[in-house]
């Protein structure tokens, strides 16, 4: 049975959610207002974040979770893996979820690194694809 599900997450910076969107080949749909999901195209949302070139895959619909605040959550259908989706954006949006975090810390570290005297170094682990992220003072 197919059933749309709101991630628990909370999404306030949307260019970094773009960032993630890209690194991880998704699509992301700047103020497209309808998602797609198994059976349906009628989902309501702000932002869609989709497969290019899948079109059976369904779709993220990036919807307001707080308007005063202007932060947003994801709603989506999982149902059969999202038809391709759940393979690029991870169980439950992990990878996805992981990859706009990096995204939001990268921001602010080299926000901090240009403008407050930081030196700013990231590496990842091959083997394990953790990031590490290291500031330095100079």
């Amino acid at each position: 049975m197919s059933h749309i599900t709101v991630v628990d997450v909370t999404i306030k910076d949307l260019e970094s959610l773009e960032q993630a969107c890209n690194k991880l080949g998704l699509n992301f749909q700047k103020f497209k207002k309808k998602f797609k999901w198994y059976g349906h195209k009628d989902g309501d949302c702000e932002h869609a974040i989709g497969v290019p070139d899948n079109s059976m895959a369904y779709e993220i619909g990036v919807c307001f979770q707080d308007t005063e605040e202007g932060t947003y959550c994801f709603k989506w259908d999982n149902y059969r893996g999202g038809m391709g989706l759940q393979a690029l954006v991870g169980p439950g949006c992990q990878y996805l979820i992981n990859e706009y975090t990096k995204e939001v810390v990268r921001k602010e570290v080299q926000d901090m690194a240009l403008n407050d005297g930081w030196m700013y170094d990231e590496e990842v682990n091959d083997n394990t694809g953790e990031t590490t992220i290291t500031l330095r003072k100079y």
